[in-house]
């Protein structure tokens, strides 16, 4: 993407546990194109999950393009927190006994975001 002169940002120099900080809301709010990438583990995230809500806000106030990439996970495990996604989804809110209005909006992403036209990882070589 550097090389085509597409400015990226990626969040990789966040310490686990760490709010979203105001650089990446920024960046977020700033991008015409959000690419999420589903993984096992994604589920066990906290803040990937806090990520996802704030991406998708960016969908419906801006009118970003929104990509998901299923790495591994099945959309729909993604869109119910259903097989290993679900597990690791049910344990992140034990661990963290998050208030419901939270748990909510990060289910009711992973269903939007699970439901747009993405791809899939199987289906790719």
């Amino acid at each position: 993407l550097s090389r085509q002169n597409i400015q990226t940002f990626v969040d990789d120099q966040l310490s686990r546990g760490d709010e979203i900080s105001e650089s990446l809301v920024n960046a977020i709010e700033a991008s015409a194109i959000s690419v999420i990438l589903f993984s096992e583990g994604y589920a066990s995230s906290r803040w990937c999950l806090d990520k996802l809500v704030k991406i998708l806000e960016g969908k419906k106030e801006y009118a970003q393009i929104v990509i998901p990439v299923f790495y591994r996970v099945d959309p729909s495990d993604v869109r119910n927190q259903m097989g290993s996604f679900g597990i690791l989804f049910s344990k992140l809110e034990e661990r963290l006994k998050v208030n419901t209005e939270k748990l909510q909006s990060w289910r009711n992403a992973l269903k939007e975001a699970a439901s747009l036209s993405s791809f899939h990882s199987l289906n790719m070589r």
